[in-house]
């Protein structure tokens, strides 16, 4: 709206009787100067010869024009009074209901407009709250984490204030189920005591499961870089060089549509680290990082449910249903409750019919790749008491059973058709799948293909492979023993030294010719190294000991 000018805007103006040189006919000037002057005289002795009001006409005239100032200004009061009043409401009602941001002209001094990622996601709005309910999963019943960690990580300015995240709303996907935690009062996954998510059992899981200093400066490090390259939308992309970063790091990612892929992953380390909406010092980054991931939801060309499939990839549909589904399974927010349920409805429509597994596009058979982080996916979905159809269960084990190299199981193929070819990355994929879907410790075909695995030990650049043996081997050992101790130590070690300690890269990863590390780049590193080295804490449903042991119901 146009500002109205004030008087002080207005140009300067001569209000001085200009003089302007009037034609004469060619008469002298003095004359017509004369002239003028008496015709004026004339004028005024005519105005004066004209008689003046009697005094009562003079008087009524006064107070005619005194009674109508009385008039209107006794008329007007009233109206005026209301006017300021309503005025006054409004503003206040105004700055209730969208409040200043505290820091926002902090923001503004700190961060240059260039500095920022300007991207904003434009997807179809995603409504579920039409949704039709089938079965009602149980509800959870947990208890809120109020400790915080209270390490002093600096991280990006921006990050303190982002844009705001546009209403979600959740619309007819014709859900197969969704809980009836929508309405209910939820708030933390419900873990074995010695695996709380404080700061005191977090510092006595490092200890006792063979973290160490070292390993939990290099975790804030990490958490500080991730929080630092978060998109003002509460996105990440896998190319990470926009906001603050300008390319300042390096190495980034060539998968040019990441959203979906990108946000969830970087999610993830912050909620292994026991970082909610509501608790931590990145409460305010997650926030926004799971407001961006619902908002990224699309309903599907095919299936039910919602999709977070970048690019069409199933890849990234399983990273983005693990965050949602450990996210509300470790706070109950009912904002969260929908969402996860059509992700995972999503997952059960996506399965092939023939060999139940998953790969890229809909039901398109599968690889044990991608089947492991569906796998993976309905398991937290499970530990979170979401609907789950056991035939899908059933499906994803028939997959592992076509996948594996022999008739124990100790390892597991890209496909089944390249059974021939052991692959270690795909072998730690599924047999961790096969402890999550059922598996005992007893078992011969888990005990010889976990061994193999301890004895190859960790890779130098496959963080991939890294990630899921990790998370095998302390599976099977409950992080003790000789195992895991070699393991963990090689790992945890090479680890923290091979993390970025300087200049803007501070607190990442990034290693040449490892495991998709191209596609991924330096977010995809960090995210994975950051996880490997959070495995002690068990803060994520999915990380618990005793996750292998909930068994899906039949």
């Amino acid at each position: 709206m146009a500002k109205a000018p004030s008087s002080s805007d207005l140009p300067n103006i001569d209000t001085s009787v200009a003089v302007v040189d009037t034609p004469t006919n060619g008469k002298p000037a003095a004359k017509v100067a004369a002239k003028a002057k008496a015709d004026r005289k004339d004028k005024r002795g005519a105005k004066a010869a004209k008689p003046a009001p009697a005094a009562d006409e003079e008087d009524d005239f006064l107070d005619d024009r005194g009674n109508f100032i009385t008039r209107f200004l006794n008329n007007s009061a009233g109206w005026m009074l209301s006017l300021i009043v309503h005025m006054v409401l409004i503003i206040v009602l105004a700055l209730w209901v969208f409040p200043i941001p505290k820091s926002f002209d902090t923001l503004l001094a700190a961060v240059k407009g260039e500095d920022i990622s300007d991207e904003i996601v434009d997807v179809p709005e995603v409504d579920f709250s039409d949704v039709q309910v089938e079965v009602d999963p149980e509800q959870l019943d947990i208890q809120p984490d109020t400790e915080v960690i209270e390490e002093e990580v600096s991280f990006s300015p921006f990050n303190e204030e982002m844009a705001a995240a546009a209403p979600v709303e959740l619309s007819d996907f014709g859900l197969s189920a969704a809980p009836d935690a929508l309405t209910a009062n939820i708030n933390a996954f419900d873990g074995n005591q010695f695996e709380g998510r404080g700061h005191a059992s977090r510092a006595a899981l490092v200890r006792a499961k063979g973290g160490s200093g070292e390993s939990e400066e290099a975790v804030e490090a990490a958490l500080a870089w991730l929080a630092a390259h978060q998109n003002r939308d509460g996105t990440w992309h896998i190319d990470h060089t926009g906001g603050e970063c300008q390319g300042q790091c390096g190495n980034p990612g060539d998968i040019e549509n990441s959203l979906k892929s990108a946000t969830a992953l970087a999610l993830l380390p912050f909620l292994g680290a026991g970082q909610t909406r509501y608790d931590g010092k990145y409460k305010d980054v997650v926030g926004r990082g799971l407001d961006a991931l619902v908002r990224l939801g699309e309903k599907p060309r095919q299936g039910a449910g919602a999709s977070w499939a970048d690019g069409g990839t199933m890849y990234a549909h399983g990273l983005a249903s693990i965050a949602l589904c450990e996210a509300y399974g470790m706070t109950g927010e009912s904002q969260l409750a929908l969402p996860a349920q059509a992700a995972i409805d999503y997952i059960v429509s996506s399965q092939n019919p023939n060999d139940g597994g998953w790969r890229y596009s809909f039901q398109q058979a599968g690889d044990t790749s991608v089947v492991g982080w569906q796998i993976m996916a309905l398991k937290s979905a499970h530990l979170a008491k979401l609907n789950v159809p056991f035939s899908t269960v059933e499906g994803s084990s028939r997959f592992l059973d076509f996948a594996q190299i022999d008739d124990y199981g100790t390892g597991y193929a890209y496909t089944p058709d390249a059974k021939a070819n052991y692959r270690p990355s795909t072998s730690a994929v599924g047999l961790l799948c096969r402890m999550y879907l059922g598996w005992k410790k007893d078992n011969q075909g888990l005990i010889d293909g976990t061994a193999r695995i301890a004895e190859r030990g960790p890779s130098a650049n496959d963080f991939y492979y890294n990630y899921y043996a990790a998370q095998l081997i302390f599976q099977m050992t409950n992080g003790t023993g000789p195992m895991w101790r070699e393991w963990n130590t090689k790992l945890r070690d090479y680890l923290v030294q091979k993390q970025d300690k300087q200049g803007h890269q501070k607190g990442s990863w990034y290693v040449d010719h490892g495991h998709d590390t191209d596609k991924g780049g330096r977010l995809y590193c960090t995210a994975l190294a950051c996880m490997t080295l959070e495995v002690y804490y068990r803060h994520m449903p999915l990380y618990q000991t005793d996750a292998v042991d909930m068994e899906f119901p039949e």
